[in-house]
């Protein structure tokens, strides 16, 4: 299960796994307070507010944060355009995700959430005090409009997301029906909650496939107050709101006003933090969190740097192939060139040695495959022997370890072998196929980080004769070469949950390789990964979850269709020091939303800047 794809601007979307937590089954029928895949909801119907919060926490002050790049739309829906940071801070959605419970979702727009016996339906009351910005009633139509407006023009991930539900109904003006297919997909209850509700009689006059400027209405915390199209944009939270008082609500979303600021590059952003300009970031580079940090305001206590430790899975990051183009649809061309990159070298040269290497697609959880399959896993394998890689039964997936040195001398042996057996040879120091054309492709970036590590591994390639030039592009740019599956190589991304489904088509199935601006980056299309796919969707329960997905990342792995790249079990955050936080975090997420502005500290903290001294 994926929360909220397209609109996570502002912290960490996917769920990890808490200890104890007892073993899974279906979503029980019946009227709800909360959904859970995995027992019983940790939160009794009663419940005033998360555990993760002060409920009493003052609400006021003024942050400054930064976003890369540009922005073009307030409609992060559609393919179309580069939509604004925070943007989902303006709605609601009809449940929301404890980010101290693991596949657990609480009503929220929704007052109850009610599971047919029979599975194959569920209803949401909204709850009758809830009104858009502008004073009228949210409605079960405002559901029933945005649901098939999302399916029909909304991005691709929204038909694979949903693509099990036949039909949408109202029953009273409160009470939206989803229908479903069969009683199969143990998650559509928790993924239907997780829709943002939008209003009817806003978008009816516009059109909702373009790209659009004006600020939407919306129903949630904040709206936006002002902009400045692609530089700027501030969120005023609402006085009156609402909501403040729902036990979802309480205690977040504390700070009056929310400003995001533009910048071209990382570079800038991190000086203008710097220097004042920006109050919080996220630190996601090793070496500016070893060496970056060692400026006069750090020193003289007004920066504050905190690693607060996580639980969540960590997915894959990796650079990714484009298995579209020839020159990668050898498997055996893939595995060389993963073999071909020095991970122990990059993490103690760039990263200060800061980091594990990712082993799996569904990395820092159990559904992580490992070992040689056995017992239902090795069942489920087995239907598929001979169209899926012979090492799948033989041979324990492992990434290669050097030494750290740089002179990975034996891996590249090995992948100069790899290369010769699908047809590649040297000639004048220079790797060509039969057809005497060179091995040469483009590496894309969105971001200069990730020059200092591609650079490097372009020169590894360069050993084997393979020509890799990297080219960084601007925000927009790269949207929309992703988009249209025009690049050659990328960085990807592929977040995870504890209780992956639905979103698992996006990712690896033939309809999604075809449909552009869906998150097949890759461009696999495997009749068994199709199946694979559909095995996890429908998992009876969470025994054969967890071995359906270790088949499928199995699979996924011996395809060779990344480079692995590395992951961190803890957020790294820098802040001037005038928050206040919690004084527990929740295990599967940051939780920024939940801190506050303390006055006294503002105070001091602005005095400073105004003298300009932090610098």
């Amino acid at each position: 299960m994926r929360r909220r794809t397209v609109l996570a601007g502002t912290g960490a979307v996917a769920l990890g796994l808490a200890a104890g937590l007892r073993p899974a089954r279906a979503v029980e029928t019946g009227r709800h307070h909360a959904l859970s895949l995995l027992g019983t909801p940790g939160l009794p119907p009663d419940f005033t507010h998360f555990p993760y919060v002060n409920p009493d926490a003052p609400k006021g002050g003024e942050v400054v944060q930064h976003a890369i790049g540009s922005y073009d739309s307030f409609n992060p829906f559609i393919v179309r355009g580069v939509s604004a940071a925070g943007i989902g801070l303006i709605w609601m959605t009809l449940t929301m995700s404890s980010q101290d419970e693991a596949s657990t979702e609480y009503c929220d727009l929704a007052e109850t959430v009610e599971v047919g016996p029979d599975r194959t339906w569920v209803a949401f009351e909204i709850r009758p005090e809830a009104v858009w910005h502008d004073g009228r009633p949210i409605t079960a139509e405002d559901a029933k409009w945005t649901f098939e407006t999302l399916r029909e023009h909304g991005r691709p991930f929204f038909r694979a997301y949903w693509g099990d539900v036949v039909q949408v109904l109202t029953e009273g003006p409160k009470r939206v029906v989803f229908r479903f297919r069969d009683a199969n997909n143990r998650e559509l209850p928790l993924i239907l909650g997780q829709m943002f509700v939008l209003p009817k009689h806003w978008w009816e006059s516009r059109d909702f496939t373009r790209p659009i400027l004006e600020p939407p209405l919306g129903s949630g915390p904040y709206r936006i107050e002002s902009f400045d199209a692609g530089r700027t944009l501030t969120y005023r939270r609402v006085q009156n709101w609402w909501g403040e008082r729902l036990p979802t609500r309480r205690g977040s979303s504390n700070f009056d006003m929310l400003r995001f600021e533009y910048f071209r590059d990382a570079t800038v952003a991190f000086e203008a933090f710097k220097a004042g300009q920006i109050d919080f970031r996220q630190e996601n580079v090793a070496r500016e969190w070893a060496t970056g940090y060692d400026f006069p305001a750090r020193r003289r206590g007004l920066v504050r740097l905190d690693e607060i430790p996580h639980e969540l899975p960590t997915g894959m990051q990796a650079f990714a192939f484009n298995i579209r183009r020839e020159i990668f649809q050898d498997r055996r061309v893939r595995e060389a060139l993963m073999l071909a990159f020095d991970f122990e070298w990059s993490n103690a040269n760039l990263f200060f040695g800061a980091y594990a290497r990712t082993k799996s697609y569904f990395s820092n959880s159990e559904l992580a495959s490992s070992g040689l399959p056995k017992g239902e896993e090795l069942a489920i394998l087995e239907r598929y022997r001979g169209r899926i890689p012979e090492e799948v039964f033989t041979t324990e997936f492992t990434l290669p370890v050097t030494d750290g040195s740089g002179n990975n001398r034996e891996q590249l042996r090995r992948a100069l072998e790899l290369l010769q057996a699908a047809g590649w040879r040297i000639v004048n120091r220079r790797l060509v196929n039969a057809r005497n054309q060179p091995f040469s492709f483009e590496m894309l970036l969105s971001s200069p980080t990730f020059e200092r590590v591609a650079l490097p591994y372009a020169r590894t390639l360069d050993r084997l004769g393979i020509e890799m030039r990297v080219r960084t592009v601007e925000t927009a740019q790269y949207q929309a070469r992703t988009d249209a599956f025009d690049f050659d190589m990328t960085v990807e991304v592929f977040g995870q949950s504890l209780s992956p489904g639905n979103e698992q088509r996006d990712y690896w199935t033939c309809a999604k390789a075809r449909e552009q601006g869906s998150r097949n980056t890759i461009g696999i299309c495997d009749p068994v990964i199709d199946e694979l796919v559909e095995l996890v969707i429908n998992a009876p329960d969470r025994e054969s979850l967890i071995h359906r997905t270790r088949a499928l990342d199995r699979v996924l792995l011996w395809g060779h269709y990344v480079v692995p790249h590395w992951h961190s079990r803890t957020f790294r955050v820098a802040y001037w020091d005038q928050f206040v936080r919690p004084e527990r975090s929740p295990r599967y997420g940051l939780g920024f939303t939940t801190w506050w502005v303390d006055p006294a500290k503002a105070e001091r903290v602005n005095a400073e800047r105004r003298r300009g001294r932090p610098t």
